[in-house]
């Protein structure tokens, strides 16, 4: 039996991508703080799984990753664990950047540390996102465009992957990179996006939208990202960066009046007047958009179209009030990212 490690395995995507590696038999050990926007156990199903073991800790904790290497021989390492809200990298971008960047570094020399006793012999996979290429005027962005990242978040992204590549470079450390389009589906918490329009419809409050409302972001479904993830483990050369993307853009405010409609199917009574202007971002990027040849050359395509993917998500938030309300105790919809307004 194949076993993997999956840091951060209890947030949006590594929620996801567990379910995904626990239906193909591994056993899959998740690594989690549980933060705010974690998801626990008993919201996915995961209660006395026998191929799955949840640990708390950080991931520069030492001392219990390299326990976890001297029990079991685990094969593969899927590095999910950054904080990922970008609003609140711009209330505290030292935190955030301390956060994301120093617990990256003490996790690679805890690797180091396992290669070189040989209790580690397999290969990481680095999760980073498409915005470490910044805001995308024309062409999109493939694996050899210049990174011009503008946030703190992708800053701190940028940096976790060419510490990666410097430990791979210097220290032979085997790891792939992937940077991922914006993702939606089950378990993605209530600040972001795609959820804040479902569960306010469904609330009748009103829907913030950024500025204009014309940013455009490029958007895939969760599994289709997991499965990504899995074949560029499988087929993937190491060393190398690679782009997931569904090539699907679309506005924000476009994507708003596309799910409001699609709750008001489920005879939910909201309409586009709950569509609210707010001020802008802080250094919001305008286009993100990746060129993800390198990938469908390789033989991998996206399944989910945005319609049948966004009913789907639509249809599992409306069945799953209880973890709605479990995120308004941790989050109560307030607007993040206006501390360093000055």
């Amino acid at each position: 039996m194949k076993t993997i490690l999956i840091t951060g395995g209890s947030g949006f995507i590594g929620s996801n991508l567990v379910n995904y590696f626990l239906k193909k038999k591994y056993k899959v050990i998740d690594l989690d703080i549980l933060s705010y926007c974690s998801t626990p156990n008993k919201y996915r199903g995961l209660i006395n799984i026998k191929n799955y073991q949840f640990v708390k800790a950080n991931i520069n904790n030492k001392s219990k990753i390299i326990n976890l290497f001297k029990s079991d021989k685990i094969n593969s390492i899927y590095n999910l664990a950054a904080n990922s809200h970008v609003d609140r990298s711009i209330d505290e971008p030292v935190k955030f950047y301390k956060s994301n960047v120093l617990s990256t570094l003490d996790f690679l020399e805890s690797l180091l540390y396992l290669k070189k006793k040989k209790f580690f012999s397999g290969q990481v996979i680095n999760i980073s996102t498409d915005e470490v290429y910044g805001d995308v005027k024309k062409i999109a962005k493939n694996e050899d465009s210049t990174i011009e990242t503008n946030s703190p978040y992708s800053a701190s992204k940028a940096s976790i992957e060419t510490i990666f590549r410097s430990y791979y470079k210097t220290f032979n450390l085997p790891f792939k990179n992937i940077r991922c389009c914006n993702n939606y589906g089950e378990y993605q918490h209530t600040e972001k996006f795609i959820p804040t329009i479902i569960i306010n419809c469904i609330a009748g409050k009103k829907i913030p939208i950024y500025g204009d409302g014309l940013q455009k972001r490029e958007w895939i479904h969760v599994y289709d990202f997991c499965n990504a993830i899995d074949f560029i483990e499988k087929k993937g050369k190491l060393g190398e960066n690679y782009n997931v993307g569904s090539n699907y853009r679309i506005e924000n405010i476009s994507l708003a009046k596309k799910i409001i409609k699609i709750v008001k199917s489920f005879n939910v009574n909201c309409n586009t007047s709950l569509i609210h202007k707010v001020k802008d971002r802080l250094g919001h990027d305008r286009n993100y958009k990746l060129n993800s040849n390198k990938l469908r050359k390789m033989g991998w395509k996206s399944s989910i179209n945005i319609n049948h993917g966004l009913i789907k998500t639509v249809k599992w938030y409306l069945s799953n009030p209880k973890w709605i309300e479990y995120t308004k105790k941790k989050y109560d919809g307030e607007r993040l990212g206006l501390k360093n307004d000055r």
